[in-house]
C-alpha cells in the first residue's frame, strides 16, 4: 500500500495534492473508528498552500534549528499533520503509521505528541495550548536572532487554529502577549469553520474574531479557504509584512467533500462511515483505494519535501563558519556545556550564603542565586507574571524585552499566568533558551494545564512559584494555598521542590538546571527562613536526594520529625525543646517528593528511621501517607487559611513548636 500508478504527472496540482490529505484523513479514522476527519478536510487546502508556497523545512533533518515551525492548534486533527508528514517524506513516518492510527504504541497518537515523530513540533489537543507555544516559539525565534543575526536564525511560526481554540481564555492571553510583543513573525491559520461539537458556534460565540485580534495589535485577512490563490497571496502578503503578528482567517466547510455531512457538526469527531466516504471519494475525484496516494501525487508531495535539503545545507554552512560561542547556541540539550559555570556560580552562592547569619525568605535567597547563575548561564530567560518584586526574579544582570526589543533576556509576562507557561513550553520546544517564569503558588491553579503539557513533553521549564503557604500572611484564603502542593506532587514527570533554607534553595536551582527532560517547580516562602539549617558539607548537594536528616540522626532515635520549606525550621527548634527534655528527635528534610522516591528503599529507611513520625507541612496531607504508617501523625491544614499576620495564622492551625512538641510526645508515649 502507498502508491498506485493511475494519474498523469502533468495532471497532479494543488487540488490532487489537498485530497491526498483528505483521503489520508477519511481512511484513518475509518480504519480506526475513532478520531476527527473534519478538520482535516477542511484544512487540507490551506495546508497544501502552506506547505508548497512558504513553509521552510527539511523532513531528512526535522531538527535543523532554522526551519519554520508548523504548529497544529488544533489537535483534534491530528491526521492533517499525520498525513503531511508522511506526504513529504518524514522518514519515521510511513503508511503503516497512519494506518495504525490511535492503536496502543503507535505514533500516530490521537492528538499530537511531541516526541513520538520528527516532525511534530508540540503536543496539542488541550485547544488553545498551541497558540500559547506558537507564541513562545516565535518570542525565542526573534530573541535568538537579536543575539545571533538573520543568517543564522531567521525563520517563522505557523499555527493553525480552530474556532475552538479561539474560545478558550488562554487564546486571549496569547494573542495579546504576542500583538503586544509585535512578534511579526507569527502567522495564525484560523480554520473559520463556525462548528464545534454541539453544533453551530452561533450557539454559544457571536465574537468578531477578527475584530478581537486587531485589537489586540495584529495584522489581518478574510481569504476562502478553498482558494489557493486566495490563500497563496494572503500568505505572501502575511510574510512581507513583519511588523506585527497574522490571522488569516480561512473561511472553510468543515468536512469539505463529504457529500452529506459537510458543514455539519457530525464531520468533527466520528468516522465518516463507508458510505460516505464512498461518496467523498466520487466527489472529489478520488478513485485510489484506501491509504493508497497515486505515484505523481506522492512523488509531487515528495519532491516539495526535498526542497528544504539546499537552503538547510547552505546554512549549515555558515554556521561552521561562525565562532564556538555562537555554534554552542544550538547546542542540545540547551546550555549542557554550562556544566561547570554552573556548578561554579552554584558554589559561589552557597558560600556567600553559610556566611550570611541573616534570616531571608526562600523567594530572597532564590533572587540572591539568580544573581550567581544570570550571567554564568545567558541562556536563562527569565519572567514573570507581573510579580516581579515580589517573586524575585529579576536580576541586575537583565535587560527587558520589549515590543520589537529583543536583545533583552527578561519577560514581562503580564497577568496572564496561563499564557506565560504556554509560551515557556514554546520557548523550551523551540531551542536556545532555559525559561522560568513566576507567579505565586497559589495561582498555579491559572497554568495547570500548561505545567501538565510540560511534563508530558518533557521539557525543561522551571517555575517560581512563590508565597506558598499560609505563612504569606494578611492577602488571606484567596492567595493561601492549601492544596497546591498536593496537586502538583499528583502530575507525573515534574519536580517539585520546596527548600527548607538558603542552601536548599540555590541547591534547588542546580538541580532544576541539570534536568533537562523533566519541568521544575519551585515552591518559595514569604516568610523567613534560616540561612543554613543542616550540619555537614556545604558542598554536596543534599537536597538532590529529595530528602535527607537534619539533625539528630545518630545514636537513639525516639521521634523523626519529618518537614518540608519554612516547617523545617519549626521542626528544628521543636527538637531542641524535646532534647531539654530527654527526647532524642531527628529532623528531615523532605524538599522534594520525587527525588526521594527515585534513591534506594535503603537509603530511604535509613532517613526516615524506624522510631514514630510526624509530618509537618502548611498544607493537606494528601500524598503524604507514602512516608507514613499506621499511628505516625501529620500537622497540617484540611481547611482553607485566614487572613492574619503570617506567625498568627501558624498558631491559628497549630503549626507551632509547643504544637509539634506536644505531638512528639504523645506519639512517643503511645
Amino acid at each position: 500500500m502507498g502508491e498506485a500508478a493511475d494519474t498523469n504527472p502533468a495532471t497532479v496540482g494543488m487540488r490532487d495534492m489537498a485530497n491526498a490529505i483528505r483521503a489520508l484523513a477519511m481512511d484513518g479514522v475509518q480504519k480506526a473508528n475513532s478520531g476527527h476527519p473534519g478538520m482535516p478536510m477542511g484544512m487540507a487546502d490551506v495546508a497544501t498552500v502552506l506547505f508548497t508556497e512558504a513553509l521552510r523545512f527539511d523532513p531528512k533533518d526535522p531538527a535543523w534549528p532554522n526551519r519554520d515551525r508548523f504548529v497544529l492548534s488544533a489537535g483534534h486533527g491530528s491526521m492533517l499533520l499525520y498525513a503531511l508528514l508522511y506526504l513529504t517524506g518524514y522518514p519515521e513516518m510511513d503508511i503503516g503509521d497512519l494506518e495504525s492510527f490511535r492503536q496502543l504504541g503507535a505514533k500516530t497518537a490521537g492528538h499530537p505528541e511531541h516526541g513520538h515523530a520528527p516532525g511534530i513540533e508540540t503536543t496539542t489537543g488541550p485547544l488553545g495550548q498551541g497558540i500559547g507555544n506558537a507564541v513562545g516559539m516565535a518570542l525565542a525565534e526573534r530573541l535568538l536572532n537579536a543575539r545571533l543575526g538573520d543568517d543564522l536564525v531567521d525563520h517563522r511560526t505557523y499555527c493553525l487554529a480552530g474556532d475552538g481554540c479561539l474560545m478558550e481564555g488562554i487564546s486571549q492571553e496569547a494573542i495579546s502577549l504576542a500583538g503586544h510583543l509585535k512578534l511579526g513573525k507569527l502567522i495564525v491559520l484560523w480554520d473559520d469553520n463556525s462548528i464545534s461539537i454541539d453544533g453551530p458556534t452561533s450557539l454559544s460565540v457571536s465574537d468578531d474574531q477578527v475584530a478581537r485580534f486587531k485589537a489586540s495589535g495584529w495584522n489581518t485577512i478574510r481569504v476562502d479557504g478553498h482558494d489557493a490563490k486566495a490563500i497563496a497571496a494572503a500568505i505572501a502578503k502575511a510574510r512581507g509584512d513583519a511588523s506585527a503578528p497574522w490571522l488569516i482567517a480561512c473561511k472553510t466547510v468543515i468536512g469539505y467533500g463529504a457529500p452529506t455531512k459537510a458543514g455539519k457538526s457530525s464531520t468533527h469527531g466520528e468516522p465518516l462511515g463507508p458510505e460516505e466516504i464512498k461518496g467523498a471519494r466520487e466527489k472529489l475525484g478520488w478513485s485510489a483505494a484506501p491509504f493508497e496516494i497515486p505515484q505523481p501525487i506522492l512523488a509531487a508531495w515528495r519532491a516539495l519535501g526535498a526542497r528544504g535539503a539546499a537552503e538547510n545545507a547552505a546554512w549549515k554552512q555558515r554556521l561552521a563558519k561562525a565562532p564556538a560561542g555562537t555554534k554552542a547556541a544550538f547546542e542540545t540539550p540547551v546550555a549542557c556545556s554550562r556544566e561547570t559555570a554552573i556548578a561554579d556560580a552554584i558554589a559561589a552562592a552557597k558560600a556567600q550564603f553559610a556566611a550570611d547569619t541573616a534570616k531571608r525568605a526562600t523567594r530572597v535567597w532564590s533572587q540572591l542565586t539568580l544573581e550567581h547563575l544570570v550571567p554564568a548561564v545567558p541562556e536563562l530567560l527569565g519572567g514573570s507574571a507581573d510579580l516581579t518584586p515580589s517573586n524575585g526574579t529579576r536580576t541586575k544582570h537583565h535587560t527587558a524585552v520589549g515590543p520589537g526589543s529583543f536583545a533583552g533576556d527578561y519577560i514581562h509576562y503580564g497577568v496572564r499566568e496561563h499564557g506565560m507557561a504556554a509560551a515557556m513550553n514554546g520557548i523550551a520546544l523551540h531551542g536556545g533558551f532555559i525559561p522560568y517564569g513566576a507567579t505565586f503558588l497559589v495561582f498555579t491553579d491559572y497554568c495547570r494545564p500548561a505545567i501538565r503539557l510540560a511534563a508530558l513533553m518533557r521539557q525543561r521549564v522551571i517555575y517560581v512559584m512563590t508565597h506558598d503557604s499560609i505563612g504569606l500572611g494578611e492577602d488571606g484564603p484567596t492567595h493561601q494555598p492549601i492544596e497546591h502542593l498536593a496537586a502538583l506532587r499528583a502530575i507525573p514527570n515534574l519536580l517539585v521542590i520546596r527548600p527548607a533554607d538558603a542552601l536548599e534553595t540555590a541547591e534547588a536551582w542546580e538541580i532544576a538546571l541539570a534536568h533537562p527532560t523533566r519541568p521544575t517547580l519551585l515552591a518559595l516562602s514569604r516568610q523567613a527562613v534560616p540561612t543554613v539549617l543542616r550540619a555537614g558539607p556545604a558542598a554536596e548537594n543534599a537536597t538532590a536526594k529529595g530528602g535527607y536528616v537534619v539533625s539528630g540522626g545518630e545514636g537513639r532515635r525516639d521521634v523523626t520529625l519529618i518537614a518540608t520549606g519554612s516547617e523545617v525550621g519549626l521542626a528544628a527548634e521543636a527538637a531542641a525543646l524535646l532534647a531539654k527534655e530527654g527526647l532524642h528527635a531527628a529532623v528531615v528534610s523532605l524538599p522534594s517528593f520525587e527525588l526521594f522516591r527515585e534513591e534506594t528503599q535503603a537509603y530511604r529507611d535509613a532517613v526516615l528511621g524506624e522510631a514514630p513520625r510526624i509530618a509537618i507541612e502548611a498544607a493537606v496531607a494528601q500524598g503524604w501517607h507514602e512516608w507514613l504508617r499506621p499511628g505516625d501523625r501529620f500537622i497540617g491544614l484540611s481547611d482553607f487559611g485566614v487572613s492574619a499576620p503570617g506567625p498568627k495564622a501558624f498558631e491559628h492551625f497549630g503549626l507551632t513548636v509547643g504544637k509539634v512538641a506536644e505531638a512528639a510526645r504523645a506519639v512517643v508515649k503511645g
